[in-house]
């Protein structure tokens, strides 16, 4: 009943996204879809310019209802594509998986923790290859209560000296209680395993590699991390789904695309315009950066560093580079990433938590001769991208976030890449500092590409070395990092 609740959207989507549901669909279906996409993007453009700035109460009603009903009808059109699609007929709907498919896909060194949180008792369930364990846990108020302690202490910018001490001993001993309560029952048969965590409610925002071992004698940070691999899925179904054989012929030949350090504004430096065409852009592009909402962002200098770093480790015929003006929207959405095993954005990212297929990826706002251009990817057009990427890496904030809908868990851009058959994200649960990202990105990197390491190992041994370098060992720094998907 766990799974049968869990991520149902997600499973039936990569089982169309298989099955090429709009082959035989009529074309006027099709280009009525593709007109709502284009209207709803200047919808939303719409309303991010009236919360942006001052306006009357009537014109944001008028305005969302406009764009509530633009995404209503793209959701009819969508349905009435399936509806008409030879494929979609023969579909079947999928089943959950049962406990012994599930431990044909566990490795001999990997548990998978599933949790349910009830309202008078919540439950953990403990799977492995050879085993199947069930424990009852605290009622879900209490649980969620200490989840929202733990992820609020853990994703605040280390303060003071003085007042870091009292913040730190605080976060230990919120994070003990959280560790004690969520893997107490189960801390004794965990040893040397790799941890694949099926969250539910508030425990899809808590990043386990920080959380202490329980009953340990150390409640030091990262504990846990030093004795685990730490995995996430949105449900144990959505495995089997993400390493279906429909994956066969998906291999991209090249390595890596990476776009990173987008520009945001005319005072950027590297818009070199002349003084009377900048002035005269100017209000273009005011007026741009007010209709999509996303006015004052702050450039990620290091971003670039992260880029030029992630691209000395890959020969020149096997990476492609996006910065700057070329790190854009019509560049995310070209077919070029498609010839790519790994896609890598080092950008800012915007989550919508009541439209969730708003949510996007923030790109160059001006190209080079300063007009100015749509910035964001939205998670509609991720939905529709063709990639055979067997990673994607979400370098920036809060990207692991969306919103919680019961019956499929978090809708947001990690969902998005996974329906287009990227069987792994690597994506973020707080605003992520600049400078350390470059640092665990780097680490990462040199894990995953010179030295072949999965990806989640990956992960792993560069969390671990920015616990050990001074300047970030504190879980602020790494811990909002998490792998989803399939760790091999």
């Amino acid at each position: 009943m766990s799974e049968r609740a869990r991520a149902r959207g997600l499973l039936d989507a990569l089982r169309e996204r298989r099955a090429d549901i709009r082959v035989g669909v009529d074309p006027r279906l099709l280009e009525r879809e593709q007109e709502l996409r284009r209207a709803l993007n200047a919808k939303d453009q719409q309303w991010r310019s009236l919360l942006a700035g001052a306006h009357e109460e009537s014109s944001a009603v008028r305005v969302r209802g406009e764009l509530d009903e633009t995404l209503e009808k793209l959701r009819q059109v969508q349905g009435e594509i399936r509806s008409g699609s030879p494929r979609y007929a023969q579909l079947t709907q999928p089943e959950s998986i049962s406990l012994r498919v599930l431990q044909q896909q566990l490795d001999p060194g990997s548990v998978l923790l599933e949790y349910w949180l009830g309202s008078e008792r919540s439950f953990l369930w403990a799977i492995t290859q050879d085993s199947a364990k069930s424990y009852v846990l605290p009622a879900a108020a209490r649980i969620e209560r200490q989840a929202r302690q733990y992820f609020t202490a853990l994703n605040a910018r280390p303060a003071s000296q003085a007042k870091a001490v009292a913040d730190e001993a605080e976060t230990r001993r919120v994070a003990r209680d959280l560790s004690a309560t969520l893997l107490g029952p189960v801390a004794a048969s965990l040893h040397g395993l790799r941890l694949i965590v099926v969250g539910h409610g508030a425990l899809q925002y808590v990043p386990f590699a920080a959380l202490p071992v329980p009953q340990a004698a150390t409640d030091q940070p990262a504990a846990l991390l030093s004795e685990h691999e730490i995995v996430s899925l949105p449900s144990a179904s959505v495995l089997t789904a993400l390493r279906a054989p429909a994956r066969t012929g998906r291999d991209a030949g090249k390595v890596i695309a990476v776009m990173a350090d987008p520009v945001f504004s005319l005072d950027d430096p590297r818009v070199t315009l002349p003084r009377e065409t900048r002035l005269a852009a100017r209000n273009d592009v005011q007026r741009s950066a007010a209709e999509t909402g996303l006015r004052d962002l702050r450039r990620l200098r290091f971003s670039r560093n992260e880029a030029d770093t992630i691209a000395a480790l890959v020969p020149p015929s096997q990476r492609f580079q996006a910065v700057d003006f070329r790190a854009s929207r019509a560049t995310a959405l070209s077919p070029e990433l498609g010839e790519y095993r790994i896609l890598h954005f080092a950008t800012h990212g915007v989550i919508d938590s009541t439209r969730p297929e708003l949510s996007g990826l923030v790109f160059s706002a001006v190209d080079a001769e300063g007009r100015p251009q749509d910035p964001l990817l939205r998670l509609h057009e991720i939905f529709n991208l063709s990639l055979r990427a067997d990673l994607v890496v979400l370098s920036a904030c809060q990207t692991a976030l969306g919103r919680d809908i019961k019956g499929e868990g978090l809708i947001g851009l990690t969902r998005g890449f996974m329906y287009t058959g990227t069987p792994r994200v690597i994506a973020t649960l707080w605003n992520v500092d600049d400078r350390a990202t470059a640092e665990l990105m780097k680490r990462f990197y040199e894990g995953l590409l010179n030295r072949a390491e999965a990806p989640a190992a990956a992960l792993r041994e560069a969390q671990l070395a920015m616990v050990r370098d001074g300047r970030w060992a504190a879980p602020y720094y790494w811990a909002g990092f998490v792998l989803q998907g399939d760790w091999n």
